[in-house]
Order: C-alpha cells, then sequence, then structure tokens
C-alpha cells in the first residue's frame, strides 16, 4: 500500500519569487518520476490549476487560511508531512514522521536574534519535530547550525534546479525599456538584502553601458534606488522593469552583456543559474552561497565600493571575451548540473529512507 505524503505547498502565489519557483518547480519535477510506493498530496489554494496541469500524477488538498492557527491544524492521516518552506505556519495536527525544507535563516540576523523573537521560536518548533532535515545549500545547512541548537536527525543538501526548464519564443518580445546599448541585467525582489543600490552606484562610471534591474520595486529599498536614480539623472542609464514573466526574463538574459547579482544573504540563487543557461558572464558578491553555485567560473565581488565593482567588471569581462567560447561552455555545463527532476528524486529518497 502506497505511503501518504502531504508537501506543504501552498506557497504558489508568487511565482517569480524564490519560494513560489520552490514550490512549483519541485512539483514539476516529481510529475517526471514513477513513484506507486507513493502517494504525494499537494496542498494547494488553486488546485483546479495543477490539477489540469499534472492531472491523477497527485491528490490534491484545499489549502485554507484557518489551517495556520493551531484549533484548525490539518487532521488528516499521513505517513509523512514535508513542509517545503521554514517559515509557514501551516503545520499538522498530528503526523507520524516530518520533514523540514530549510532556505535560509536570514530571518536570524535580519529580524531578531532573540530566540524568544516568535519568527525564532516557530523555526526551532518546526526543528524539533523533524525526522529529517534538507537544506537548499551547504551554506544554509551552515547558516541553521550556526544559529540554532540542530536536533540529531537525519540531514541532506538538495540543491535547487534550473528554473528555465523551456526555452520561451523571445524573437517577437518587444522591451519596454532601451536594449540598443550594451547593457547588465539583474532581477529579483528589490530588499536591502539584494544590494542592487550597488549595482546603480556603480553604473556613472561606466558610461558605455546601461542597466536594466527586474522585480518588484514598490517597497522602501525600491523607492531607495528609484530616489537615487532621479538624484543622479540616472534615468537614461538604469531602467527599472517591475516585475516580468518568463519570456521578457529569457529575453533580458539572452541579450545582455552580463549577468549581475550583489546579494548579500542568499540561501540559493537561482537568477545566476538561468543566466548561466544562457552563457553569459556572471558577477555575483562573494557572500553566503553564491561562491557555492556560481562555481570557479563566475566572477565575485568582495566589496561594493563603486570604483572597484567597475574595475573588477571590466577585467572579468575582458577575460571572458578573451575565452568566450570556452567560458560559454563552462557556464552551460554548469547551469545543467543544477536539475529540478534530479532534487526531485533526491527528495523521494529522503521520504523513502525516512518511512522505512
Amino acid at each position: 500500500m502506497a505511503k501518504k505524503v502531504f508537501l506543504e505547498t501552498h506557497n504558489l502565489k508568487n511565482r517569480a519569487g524564490g519560494l513560489g519557483t520552490f514550490n512549483y518547480e519541485l512539483i514539476k519535477g516529481f510529475s517526471q518520476l514513477d513513484f506507486p510506493d507513493l502517494e504525494l498530496i499537494l496542498n494547494l489554494q488553486d488546485p483546479a490549476t495543477l490539477q489540469a496541469e499534472f492531472g491523477n500524477k497527485f491528490q490534491y488538498h484545499q489549502y485554507n487560511s484557518l489551517s495556520r492557527h493551531k484549533l484548525f491544524r490539518n487532521r488528516g492521516k499521513y505517513d509523512l508531512w514535508h513542509s517545503v518552506n521554514q517559515n509557514t505556519k501551516v503545520e499538522p495536527a498530528k503526523v507520524s514522521k516530518y520533514v523540514l525544507t530549510v532556505h535560509d535563516v536570514n530571518f536570524v540576523e535580519e529580524v531578531s536574534s532573540d530566540m524568544n523573537h516568535k519568527t525564532n521560536k516557530l523555526f526551532l518548533e518546526k526543528l524539533q519535530r523533524a525526522h529529517a532535515i534538507t537544506y537548499i545549500s551547504e551554506f544554509a545547512k551552515k547558516q541553521t547550525h550556526q544559529y540554532f541548537n540542530v536536533p540529531n536527525v537525519p540531514e541532506y543538501v538538495i540543491h535547487n534546479g534550473n528554473p528555465i526548464s523551456t526555452l520561451r519564443d523571445i524573437s517577437a518580445f518587444k522591451a519596454p525599456v532601451p536594449t540598443d546599448k550594451p547593457f547588465l541585467y539583474a532581477i529579483g525582489d528589490f530588499l536591502e538584502r539584494k544590494n542592487f543600490l550597488s549595482l546603480v552606484q556603480m553604473m556613472p562610471l561606466l558610461p558605455d553601458y546601461n542597466l536594466i534591474l527586474s522585480g518588484s520595486n514598490d517597497k522602501p529599498y525600491g523607492i531607495k534606488i528609484r530616489d537615487f536614480i532621479a538624484q543622479h539623472n540616472l534615468q537614461d542609464q538604469v531602467f527599472l522593469t517591475g516585475k516580468v514573466d518568463d519570456t521578457a526574463k529569457q529575453f533580458y538574459m539572452a541579450n545582455c552583456t552580463a549577468f549581475v547579482f550583489p546579494s548579500i544573504r542568499e540561501g540559493f540563487g537561482l537568477p545566476p543559474i538561468e543566466a548561466m543557461a544562457f552563457g553569459k558572464p556572471v558577477f555575483l558578491s562573494n557572500k553566503t552561497s553564491l561562491p557555492e553555485i556560481g562555481g570557479e567560473h563566475a566572477y565575485y565581488w568582495n566589496q561594493f565600493e563603486p570604483e572597484y565593482m567597475k574595475t573588477e567588471l571590466e577585467k572579468g569581462l575582458q577575460h571572458f571575451h578573451a575565452n568566450q567560447s570556452e567560458m560559454e561552455a563552462h557556464m552551460k555545463k554548469r547551469a545543467a548540473s543544477f536539475d529540478w527532476k534530479t532534487a526531485a528524486a533526491h527528495y523521494l529518497d529522503v521520504y523513502r529512507e525516512i518511512l522505512k
């Protein structure tokens, strides 16, 4: 009889964000595999949409916001519960086995280091009930052990895959911002940790390039960047597209001179992998998980002073173009090493191991 595995995957609303991507791509990875010994149940706000895509490959459970409260927790009988996001408040009333996936514990540094803070207490409760813990990077594992007393349970590092599994037809795409001049590209939510302002501050030193930034920019950090652009008259060199769909994202990645991502806190970092899939040079900060993801052929900034960043960018581009065929091959090979089907297979192995 197949074992029932409940996947707490309701966080699919922002498909362009890291957690939304993780939820969807993991499900998609599972859909490409056979698991007759397991019955996977997806917890979703809109089950009909994914059921139309994946059919009877999965069972579907309707997410209810009330289930975040203890009194209304899911009381279904499952052999294993997988919490795919360490910060979700949706928990089982009772379950035989519990697997927790940790993306990062940046909240300790950004919200509060007080272990009595509600965010830390919620995470501690999850750690304490876990029968196994998976991490999306070696850095996420190291960071968790740095701040928390991790229980003596099996731990696994399972890298995410490359979200670009299907190439879009970008031939008819009309960019709403200028792309006739060589441009640098970055994408992500406009948060302090993404450090996009350092890119904008570098641009006056690079008059031969434009910078295009994609992502939700209506939060305080986005407003700060827009104000800087206006105050320094960079409107003709730095362009904010807002959120973009997959076609637009692939267009910018395929046509940029380089992908730039100076994030200072990153549990994994999906966008650099997407850019590498197009054979592009990627310039990353040397902080947190990014060296683990970028590998030996990416270029790294170890500080964010504009003149230094500009010099390192120019040196990196010169090296890349002097060895272009070889470097493009390195980038594409690196991107191909991150695969969602492979990641999903590893998660199934974890389920089976814990269910023994």
